[in-house]
């Protein structure tokens, strides 16, 4: 789990749950699902009610673009320290490691999706070959009928 930086309640702007989804365009339950995977932090305030700061907005704009870039969350757990300050990440060993098995996956995967349809182009030739055949076949059967 991401370590929460821990400040005075007083010293920043705090909001509720509501407030971060409206402000981060997500749901309530996005962001619940992020803080449960180490992602974003919360403090509770005495109702038991989450808690956030004003940074959480950025905070959650980075998961966004790291969820949209393929990124799973442990992954972006482990990058998100380099992914503050604006879009993109910081140069950092943990993006760089990241980035390069996630390029690597995608490059695995695209020589597959290749492959296969490679190998699906092939039996829909060998198919329209028999369907000429076919229709040949039947045109000579009619003509000697």
């Amino acid at each position: 789990m991401r370590e929460c930086d821990r400040m005075p309640s007083g010293e920043r702007d705090r909001m509720r749950i509501g407030e971060l989804a409206r402000r981060a365009g997500v749901s309530t339950r996005s962001l619940r699902y992020y803080e449960q995977r180490g992602l974003l932090c919360a403090d509770r305030d005495a109702n038991g009610y989450r808690r956030y700061d004003a940074g959480s907005v950025d905070t959650v704009a980075r998961i966004r673009e790291l969820l949209a870039i393929g990124l799973a969350t442990d992954d972006i757990r482990e990058v998100l320290p380099c992914a503050q300050g604006g879009p993109g990440l910081i140069p950092c060993a943990l993006s760089w490691g990241t980035l390069e098995r996630q390029m690597a996956q995608l490059d695995a995967e695209i020589a597959e999706l290749q492959r296969r349809r490679a190998a699906v182009g092939a039996y829909a030739q060998v198919m329209r070959e028999r369907r000429s055949q076919d229709e040949a076949l039947a045109a000579r059967a009619l003509r000697s009928a």
